[in-house]
């Protein structure tokens, strides 16, 4: 299972001047708290039991790298009405 290169995910948005709605914040932080919550409750599973459980659990990390790229660079985009 291959994973996703965050890093390039996260430049896109940047590059593009894509600012998130509060609404789309919101979403984007409950997804992010949900994948969280997933990661946590996999590692009570016992490894031996799911196929391919590392792989699962990198996937589960990138996803939160890049929904955290995401947010970091939204907060750092100036309000709609600031730009030019």
């Amino acid at each position: 299972m291959r994973g996703w290169d965050t890093s390039r995910l996260i430049s896109v948005g940047r590059d593009r001047g894509m600012a998130l709605t509060r609404v789309e914040k919101e979403r984007v932080s409950d997804s992010r708290l949900k994948i969280q919550s997933v990661n946590n409750s996999l590692k009570h599973v016992d490894p031996k039991k799911l196929p391919h459980l590392e792989e699962i659990r990198e996937c589960l990390d990138e996803a939160e790298e890049s929904l955290t790229g995401a947010l970091r660079s939204s907060e750092s985009d100036p309000p709609k009405s600031e730009r030019r």
